[in-house]
């Protein structure tokens, strides 16, 4: 959930510009996650379960969760050891470096170099952990060094109880949030997906599938879920749009409204293994939304007339190998096929065909030692029909490439120092490109090369 970027390896303060950008927002960070809800009391995870952040999370900390942290999200993040509650507030700080193989032909964000840009890319604040027996909360407002504004982020609020029917253990419950996707456990769903940080201030893929964030932030949505015996899982819910005018409130870019309700549907199954566990599943997102326009007064608002459908069906997979917590091995992937009828793109002129698809393939393996050294390797493959209104330069989608990323978490783990409050993760993460925009060479027009988005990423993340 946090991102860096520094010519060496940054500190959180070790550029004013960060300084200045952390000074001007904090007081409203702090201010936005306490109105996230009542006066109710309620700590922070790790401090709420006295557990180091290990328990729940592999590489120390971060959003990759282990069995036991699968289990603490499913059971509405209430469990509790003690009965010593401290403020609900956690906080995050993300600073970044990013260079790009050769400049951008426009500067990726106000006042940013068209290269080798430092960044404050993430302050948060969280209200995270139990506000009563069966309810818990997760809830972050973030300030974006691109752009200059605090926001609401992903925000999940859930109902959890636990049931002995027969010899069957039920985990059921029910998960409110704003961002399809955000209730999942698994890691491989876009909310949680690989890579956990990245650039805000390079080239990224120019189409994937709605599921990939289309409507984060911009939705409330309910779903139901159940887990029988620690294996068979289930959800089922749907989403509907926030007003445009609530989004500005909360800093939130509105895309055009969902028309009715979005429904999401998610199942998997998982099974124990030697020293790990093994995870299959399989997604389904429907959405219809229309097109977006300006009102007189410079804000964006929906446009009458028809929508744009879209049918998100995706397969995932996943491994881990913990053991004793020596050498933790991770392997996920994840397939997404988009079918798209574009009534309101077609009509408007914006598309050049009525029908299209996109598809989506991301893949990653990651080993960890001790917690505290950590290597991931990825690869991505975006491709889709054609369309030269759409994709005007080249007619097509297709982005393919790999990652490749170095960690070092010399805080997080059980004998760490200043546990759990002290987290810290160091990163290096190269992003490659052999394919971009469809094509190799003159993805622009102007003669830039998909190499020529080959981005060095390095980051200085800490949580306290």
């Amino acid at each position: 959930m946090a991102t860096a970027r520094t010519t060496g390896i940054l500190l959180a303060f070790n550029c004013s510009r960060s300084v200045a950008n952390l000074a001007l927002h904090f007081v409203a960070l702090v201010w936005l996650a306490l109105h996230f809800s009542a006066a109710h009391a309620v700590p922070a995870f790790a401090r709420q379960t006295h557990q180091p952040c290990v328990a729940c999370h592999i590489g120390a900390f971060g959003p990759q969760l282990t069995p036991f942290g699968r289990q603490f999200k499913l059971q509405g993040y209430t469990l509790e050891t003690g009965d010593d509650r401290k403020i609900p507030l956690s906080m995050m700080l993300v600073e970044t470096f990013t260079h790009t193989q050769k400049a951008q032909a426009e500067s990726p964000g106000s006042g940013f170099n068209r290269n080798d840009n430092v960044e404050l890319e993430q302050a948060s604040a969280f209200l995270a952990g139990r506000i009563s027996d069966h309810l818990g909360i997760f809830a972050q407002a973030t300030y974006s060094g691109n752009g200059g504004k605090v926001g609401w982020d992903n925000v999940e609020l859930r109902y959890a109880r636990s049931n002995q029917i027969g010899s069957h253990a039920v985990v059921w419950g029910i998960s409110l949030n704003n961002n399809p996707g955000v209730s999942d456990v698994y890691n491989t769903i876009p909310a949680w997906q690989y890579p956990y940080m990245s650039p805000d201030l390079a080239p990224s893929a120019p189409a994937t599938p709605v599921l990939f964030g289309a409507v984060a932030g911009q939705v409330i949505g309910a779903s139901a879920y159940a887990q029988l015996d620690d294996a068979w899982y289930a959800e089922a819910g749907g989403y509907r749009s926030l007003s445009p005018a609530f989004l500005r409130t909360v800093n939130t870019d509105f895309s055009g409204r969902v028309t009715g309700v979005a429904p999401y549907a998610r199942i998997a199954y998982t099974r124990n293994v030697s020293n790990g566990n093994f995870e299959i599943g399989g997604v389904i997102f429907k959405m219809r939304r229309g097109l977006v326009g300006t009102n007189t007064a410079g804000d964006s608002e929906s446009l009458p007339g028809p929508a744009d459908r879209f049918e998100d069906i995706g397969v995932d997979a996943s491994y881990q190998h913990i053991g004793n917590g020596d050498h933790i091995v991770t392997v996920k992937a994840l397939y997404v096929h988009e079918q798209e009828r574009l009534d309101a793109s077609f009509a408007a002129g914006s598309a050049e065909r009525l029908h299209g698809s996109l598809r989506s393939l991301n893949l990653d393996a990651s080993y960890w030692y001790k917690n505290t050294w950590g290597v991931t390797l990825g690869g991505f493959a975006n491709n889709g029909s054609r369309d030269a209104l759409l994709y005007p330069v080249t007619g097509r989608p297709t982005t393919n490439g790999g990652i490749a990323e170095f960690n070092w978490n010399p805080f997080g783990k059980t004998d760490s120092w200043a546990k759990p409050f002290a987290n810290l993760r160091l990163g290096v993460q190269y992003t490659f490109y052999t394919r971009f925009a469809g094509a190799v060479r003159s993805i622009d027009g102007n003669n830039r090369r998909a190499t020529d988005n080959n981005t060095l990423f390095v980051y200085a993340w800490t949580a306290l």
